[in-house]
C-alpha cells in the first residue's frame, strides 16, 4: 500500500490536524515507511504464539465481583447540568 500527498491531506482533514503544503511530501514518506514495516510484520508466521498482555509473564489479579454500594442514581446525577427521570440529559450531537 502506498500513501500519496492527497491521502495525507485527507487523513489530516479527517483528524482535524493542520498540515502545511510543504509538509505533505515528508509525511507521505514517513507513512509509507511505517506501512512497509507493518507489511514486513504481517509476513511473520505467528501460529502457535500465545497472545500477550504484557512483555513480562504475570498473572492477572482477580477479586470477587460483589456490589458494595447500590442505588446511587440520585447522588451520581446530582451535579449533572441536566437530568430527566434519573438520567443525564445532553445536547444532540448527531443529526
Amino acid at each position: 500500500m502506498s500513501v500519496d500527498q492527497d491521502t495525507v491531506r485527507r487523513i489530516a482533514r479527517l483528524a482535524r490536524i493542520a498540515v502545511r503544503e510543504e509538509e505533505l511530501a515528508p509525511l507521505a514518506g514517513e507513512l509509507n515507511t511505517i506501512l512497509d514495516w507493518v507489511e514486513q510484520l504481517s509476513a511473520i508466521d505467528t501460529r502457535g504464539v500465545e497472545p500477550m498482555t504484557s512483555a513480562v509473564a504475570m498473572d492477572m489479579k482477580m477479586r470477587e465481583d460483589k456490589v458494595v454500594w447500590g442505588n446511587l442514581q440520585k447522588e451520581v446525577t446530582r451535579n449533572a447540568p441536566g437530568g430527566e427521570d434519573g438520567f443525564f440529559v445532553v445536547p444532540k450531537v448527531v443529526e
